[in-house]
């Protein structure tokens, strides 16, 4: 048995996905002229209540894109310091937006972290142009800021562009009980992934207002995004959208059973494991049929996801505790 727990972007399309792609209508969508992009793009931009979406090939052209939207060249952007949209984005911002960044350090913000490091316009600084928030938080273990939170954050940013990157927000939605409509009405922009736990093949959108999307839709094809017979890809999300929402909780429910196991907590679908060497132990599991994920010199992660059922959780909690088991006493956290 294989239980690859590296990342929820492993999913595959199920039966039912490939079926919707298979008959899907298309159109060149460059033109506008696909029905099922522009299916979805409405779909998505109703669920989370704004005037329009736009569907972009990846998270990180989504969330560089919706920068771009917020940021003006050599303007600020603040975030906190294990922000995915500077850990793993290429140093994007930078290159394509000259997006100066500042970071705030100590885990999830709050609108006191972030409102002691605002920066006003004046003489010889640059102002604060946006702050970005992840929901979930990647690399804080699938945690979720709250609602009152992001309330406070909106309150406090009323003067600046607050953005969301929601890759994971679907996951925020069902452990939280918090609407998509909701969180919607918080931010100016989002960009959320169809790719990760919702299972599609390819795919990313942006979400905000009818006039941005114009300007996103002008990015996008600056940055090489422009797809032309994309209702293929299109079907998967809006399958993934009626489909594979709710059924999240699985994930989650399988989550904290395997983190029951290892003794670490877990919020979402992210389960995170500090050991003295993450590569060796990555390699160790592999051995014994578990794939995790490297995210550190002491750090890995397993990620559940609609591929990984009741037996492969089990299977990778005994694997990984006995690996942890095994750890000379004074090495075990």
């Amino acid at each position: 048995m294989l239980v690859d727990l590296r990342s929820d972007t492993l999913t595959r399309p199920t039966s039912g996905m490939r079926a919707a792609m298979a008959s899907a209508e298309v159109g060149d969508d460059v033109y506008g002229e696909d029905p099922t992009v522009n299916a979805l793009e409405a779909r998505l931009a109703g669920l989370f209540g704004h005037e329009a979406a736009v569907f972009v090939p990846s998270g990180t052209m989504g969330n560089q894109i919706c920068l771009r939207l917020a940021v003006p060249a050599a303007g600020e952007l603040l975030c906190d310091a294990e922000a995915h949209i500077l850990t793993y984005e290429g140093g994007g911002a930078a290159q394509h937006g000259g997006i100066q960044s500042r970071t705030v350090t100590g885990g999830l913000l709050t609108a006191a972290k972030v409102a002691a490091e605002l920066r006003p316009a004046g003489w010889g600084t640059v102002p604060t142009a946006a702050v970005s928030v992840e929901q979930t938080h990647n690399r804080g273990g699938g945690a979720v800021h709250s609602l009152e939170t992001l309330h406070e954050l909106r309150e406090l940013t009323k003067d600046i562009h607050l953005h969301c990157d929601g890759a994971r927000i679907w996951n925020a939605h069902v452990a939280s009980g918090v609407s998509l409509q909701t969180y919607g009405s918080l931010f100016d922009t989002l960009s959320v992934c169809l790719s990760k736990g919702l299972g599609a093949p390819v795919g990313s959108a942006v979400i905000t207002t009818a006039n941005r999307a114009v300007e996103a839709r002008t990015i996008r094809r600056r940055l090489g995004g422009g797809m032309r017979q994309a209702g293929i890809l299109a079907a998967a999300g809006l399958y993934a959208l009626e489909h594979h929402i709710e059924r999240l909780a699985d994930d989650h429910a399988r989550a904290a059973r395997l983190g029951a196991a290892l003794g670490v907590a877990s919020i979402t679908n992210i389960v995170p494991v500090t050991v003295p060497d993450s590569r060796a132990f990555a390699a160790a599991a592999r051995e014994e049929g578990v794939l995790v994920g490297v995210v550190g010199p002491t750090r890995v992660r397993l990620l559940t996801h609609l591929d990984v059922d009741d037996e492969g959780i089990d299977h990778a909690a005994k694997v990984v505790r006995s690996l942890l088991d095994q750890l000379p006493a004074d090495e075990r956290r």
